[in-house]
């Protein structure tokens, strides 16, 4: 037979133990914020569920029987553990809700993350953030194996064994310096001609690579890419010096395009965009300061 059959909850244990030190369910109901008839009828609830008297009732109040005496008495240890258990859970979660750790790509590790940083800053300056960048294959690893709070991902899909949602869009662009020969082309190049052109790319099991690939796969997939560079900014020094075209954020670019130092080449017949996912170990939801860092991230605000 389960023990919890017979053993009352810890609420009902506690309106016992102030009855038998106050000496009255009246003024045990009035400490634990009760009315009386409902802490008489937990009490005989609580007898019935034992089996036993616990208390003899006179008018100058109550006073444990013989067996409620015992009970009470074994009452107050597991009162005792649970204040105990409650105090160590209470430990727990002030040591997780003082850290945060944080792995993204590198788009959104760059460009997007630090003005959420500055956000949750301000609303929770307690916290220690610690922020790693690195590509979505890598991050969705860290996530998995327990190494990261939360993490950021560029791609199509979440990754497999992780719980995740959508908390952006970004854009591909391909993007080449202003002497090089596709700057002067107006009307851009199709996806057949940037597919069979060796590109400048990042390296494999980033997202910026993996939406390329998909989404160059129905024309004939990609060319075998010029150079591979695992940073934004290794891609945009490239680009800038005239080494070729390259496939990178446009959030990235920004500057160089405003600046005139890299032009966007149009792609008409290719869809280039792409979701941010917050990703997170399946099984659970972000909670502490995870969970106020997602919803700066769903909030869709963006860094001027």
């Amino acid at each position: 037979m389960s023990v919890a059959r017979r053993v009352p909850d810890l609420g009902a244990l506690e309106l016992l133990l102030a009855v038998v030190r106050l000496g009255s369910v009246g003024r045990a109901a009035a400490e634990l914020g009760v009315t009386q008839p409902a802490a008489s009828a937990r009490i005989r609830a609580m007898e019935r569920q034992v089996g036993v008297a616990l208390l003899e009732r006179s008018p100058r109040g109550s006073r444990p029987t013989e067996a409620g005496a015992l009970v009470a008495g074994w009452a107050q240890q597991v009162v005792d553990a649970a204040h105990a258990l409650d105090a160590g859970i209470g430990a727990l979660r002030g040591r997780r809700d003082g850290r945060l750790r944080v792995v993204a790509s590198l788009t959104v590790a760059e460009y997007l993350i630090p003005g959420w940083l500055v956000a949750l800053r301000e609303a929770r300056p307690e916290v220690t953030v610690t922020l790693r960048p690195a590509n979505s294959a890598a991050v969705a690893e860290a996530v998995r194996g327990g190494e990261a709070d939360l993490g950021f991902v560029e791609g199509v899909r979440t990754p497999s064994g992780l719980g995740g949602t959508v908390v952006g869009s970004d854009r591909l662009v391909v993007v080449v310096a202003p002497r090089h020969r596709w700057a002067r082309r107006r009307g851009g190049v199709t996806a057949e001609e940037l597919a069979a052109t060796p590109l400048i790319l990042r390296e494999e099991g980033s997202g910026t690579r993996e939406v390329l690939d998909r989404a160059l796969a129905a024309h004939g997939g990609a060319a075998p890419p010029r150079l591979q560079l695992g940073s934004t900014t290794a891609l945009k020094a490239a680009a800038v010096s005239g080494a070729g075209p390259v496939v990178v954020s446009e959030l990235a670019v920004a500057d160089e395009m405003a600046g005139g130092r890299l032009v966007v080449v149009p792609v008409p017949d290719l869809d280039l965009s792409r979701p941010l996912r917050a990703v997170w170990p399946r099984g659970g939801r972000p909670a502490g300061p995870a969970r106020d860092l997602l919803a700066l991230a769903r909030s869709g605000e963006r860094p001027h």
